[in-house]
């Protein structure tokens, strides 16, 4: 009996720890909406170089409340690079539809590195510049590459976009990607494998499938996950990590 309660109690404090704030954020309408994803706005938000006035080599990542009811829940992630000289970005991002049927959902497109994603504006999450974002092109290109999931798609826990661009964090330390708990499918490891490295490709993380599991890291710092939803403390930046609504930083 007595463990039956201990049960129970855990199950109160993870509903309470995970499900009250995704519930507070539902409740606060984190995500912008449209009368129809056709016509939500998908213009360039300025937040990228132009490639003309910019020769340099340049890596960003982006993400984007999705569309509709799932952007109090989630974002859309993905990654655009523009070598040195180069005339236009190259945009990485896997897009669920185009899985169906058997398809390819991993998608290379060019121009618009930086656009709104169905109404909602992106957030620069990563970004590396000059003579050290030449360096790492070629391996981001390969880690695009390996992902193993090109004609796999789940919206939760994964693998999807978020599960994407973490692949590409792991592959690429350098990029020191440190991915919101809003990036649903983040901790969906690459290969349904239960151990491997953080997002950011520094520390150590545990993942059931992405269902549940932690993360130890000097990038991310303290992160519990369940049910595709992250609670934890980023120790180094001093902020808190919290469902629906992303990172929270007190200063």
């Amino acid at each position: 009996m007595a463990a039956v309660r201990k049960v129970f109690l855990i199950l109160i404090c993870a509903i309470v720890l995970f499900g009250l704030p995704q519930m507070l954020s539902v409740a606060a309408g984190t995500s912008s909406e449209a009368s129809s994803w056709s016509s939500a706005r998908r213009d360039t938000s300025g937040m990228s170089p132009a490639p003309e006035t910019h020769p340099d080599a340049i890596i960003q990542v982006f993400g984007a409340r999705t569309w509709g009811w799932r952007g109090n829940f989630a974002i859309h992630t993905w990654i655009a690079v523009k070598p040195r000289n180069a005339e236009t970005y190259d945009r990485y991002e896997v897009i669920g539809w185009r899985a169906r049927n058997g398809g390819n959902a991993l998608v290379q497109s060019r121009g618009r590195p930086d656009n709104y994603w169905f109404g909602n504006e992106p957030e620069l999450l990563a970004e590396v510049k000059g003579e050290a974002a030449e360096k790492l092109i070629a391996k981001i290109a390969a880690a695009v590459e390996s992902y193993p999931h090109k004609y796999e798609y789940r919206v939760w826990p994964g693998p999807n976009s978020n599960s994407f661009i973490a692949h590409i964090g792991r592959a690429v330390p350098e990029l020191n990607l440190d991915l919101p708990p809003t990036a649903i499918g983040k901790d969906y490891i690459s290969g349904g494998v239960p151990l491997g490295s953080a997002v950011s490709g520094q520390g150590v993380q545990l993942s059931l499938l992405g269902f549940g599991g932690f993360t130890l890291s000097p990038v991310e710092g303290v992160e519990l996950h369940l049910l595709g939803l992250t609670l934890g403390v980023d120790i180094d930046d001093f902020a808190l990590k919290l469902p629906g609504f992303g990172r929270l930083e007190p200063f």
